[in-house]
């Protein structure tokens, strides 16, 4: 499990085993290789908007020029 502090949401967040199945799962590219890209979104986010699907969730996003 990893923390990170995330100033939009005032507080840390866990990035738990099995969210992290999740992305595995769904976005094979990102892990483990951009793992701590993922505390980087969390921390300082381009965008943050609400999840059409889910009315509590937030999707954080950045651009990384360096990423590929």
């Amino acid at each position: 499990m990893t923390r990170s502090r995330c100033p939009y949401l005032k507080g840390e967040v866990e990035l738990t085993e099995e969210r992290e199945e999740h992305i595995r799962e769904r976005h094979p590219d990102l892990l483990p290789k951009h793992k701590m890209s993922i505390s980087e979104v969390l921390s300082d986010p381009d965008e943050v908007r609400a999840s059409a699907r889910m009315t509590s969730a937030h999707l954080f996003s950045r651009r990384f020029d360096s990423m590929w």
